[in-house]
């Protein structure tokens, strides 16, 4: 099987991106949060959050067509022979515009799904990301993503590409 690494066309790839953006958010909660973290993430998951979330996707790729780059299965039309689906992961790098608020290069996210871990696909991604990120003019010679202490998988994934703790993120509930 072959996998092609490009920048996501939100004309044809809107749908397996959300289907991969919602499994990269149950994972959050499920993976490393418990049940009171996964029915968060869960209950955000409405079809407006969909249309939000696409509609800044369709705005960062418009700006910058390599901020979301797609991993792509068997690069065929729809699905896969096998009934599978065409995108298998997807890495999202903030266009050079939002540097500014973190003063670096932002790894928005990055997901796999659960069959092609371990194959790959990340590293490729990845790779890819730091080549679109390194030709952007940053404040900060730097590259920042958000990443869970408890996910161990995901220490170890980007601990291979040089990443290390820079500060920590704190957060309280709105009221």
């Amino acid at each position: 099987m072959s996998i092609e690494i490009r920048s996501a066309d939100l004309e044809t790839d809107r749908d397996g991106l959300w289907r991969l953006k919602r499994q990269f958010e149950l994972g959050l909660g499920t993976d490393t949060g418990g049940e009171q973290k996964a029915e968060i993430y869960e209950q955000k998951l409405t079809g407006e959050y969909r249309t939000r979330y696409l509609e800044w996707a369709e705005r960062c790729t418009e700006e910058a067509a390599q901020s979301i780059l797609v991993a792509e299965r068997n690069a065929t039309a729809g699905r896969t022979t096998d009934g599978g689906e065409r995108l298998v992961g997807y890495i999202f790098v903030l266009p050079e515009s939002l540097s500014l608020i973190w003063d670096a290069g932002v790894v928005n996210e990055l997901f796999v799904a659960e069959p092609h871990r371990g194959t790959g696909v990340a590293d490729r991604l990845m790779e890819r990301a730091l080549e679109v990120l390194s030709e952007q003019d940053l404040p900060l010679e730097r590259v920042v993503l958000d990443v869970d202490r408890a996910n161990d998988r995901a220490q170890a994934f980007y601990e291979r590409y040089g990443f290390d703790h820079w500060g920590e993120l704190v957060s309280r509930p709105l009221e």
